[in-house]
């Protein structure tokens, strides 16, 4: 219970980009018939909007810091409320419940950078040198905003209740350990 309302997030799901955290929810969601909350999707629509890449969408988040702010209040507000979904994604959504002291499980997803970038390439083309060098820019751009802002090292193992090392593991994996992780957490 959080200030006598039920916590409706029954999970976060949290990863680096590439590391399948949208297949694992997507999995989840037909598995449980649950509804999802992803606040990479929206950072992804708010660039789009925009009309930006992510990358440049992330220099103007780092230029200015409301706009993350305000995605980031949406989702840590969202957690928190009674029409919360019941699956909340994104890089941080871990760290908000953990900080908010939310009674659900918060897994991460961790993917080496080169498995990560061959998955961006399957998805969306390119060359994984070029993937690689994006994501390693992104994950020290990011990381940087991150600790600049809510004093967070994105790479800290703290608040997650389950880590799955997916290098070598297929969707399938992910989604059985996922979910007898929540059966052995309720």
């Amino acid at each position: 219970m959080n200030g006598g309302a039920e916590v409706v997030a029954r999970v976060t799901i949290s990863g680096h980009p590439g590391s399948g955290t949208s297949t694992l929810v997507n999995g989840l969601c037909n598995s449980m018939d649950w509804q999802k909350l992803n606040g990479g999707q929206i950072f992804r629509d708010m660039a789009k909007e925009r009309g930006l890449t992510l990358e440049e969408f992330g220099q103007y988040c780092m230029d200015d810091e409301s706009i993350d702010q305000e995605l980031d209040e949406l989702l840590s507000n969202t957690m928190q409320s009674d029409s919360s979904p019941e699956i909340v994604e994104s890089r941080l959504a871990g760290w908000w419940a953990y900080k908010n002291n939310l009674p659900c499980p918060r897994v991460w997803i961790d993917v080496s950078e080169q498995v990560r970038a061959e998955r961006v390439v399957n998805r969306e083309g390119g060359s994984v040198d070029d993937r690689l060098t994006q994501i390693q820019e992104r994950m020290d751009y990011d990381g940087m905003r991150y600790n600049r802002y809510y004093g967070i090292d994105i790479n800290s193992q703290e608040p997650y209740t389950c880590i799955i090392e997916s290098d070598n593991l297929d969707q399938d994996e992910v989604l059985n350990l996922v979910l007898q992780h929540l059966g052995d957490y309720t």
